[in-house]
């Protein structure tokens, strides 16, 4: 009875230690998809300085300088 129970304590710090590797690698993604949001959101306003006609509806496109 008692190798069982040992056997179950070993069984429960080995699912408790990958819950906290899961955990750990979990918040890293998190962090690394808010950067990523981050970098997204710049290269997007970046893109509509640079080509607006191509990322805009032609409503909203401005008109040419010379109408």
């Amino acid at each position: 009875m008692e190798e069982r129970i040992n056997e179950l304590e070993m069984c429960y710090m080995q699912q408790e230690m990958t819950i906290g590797e899961l955990n750990e690698i979990i918040c890293r993604q998190e962090l690394i998809l808010e950067r990523l949001q981050r970098d997204f959101t710049a290269l997007k306003e970046q893109f509509l300085v640079i080509s607006p006609s191509v990322s805009r509806d032609t409503d909203q496109e401005e008109p040419p300088p010379h109408y």
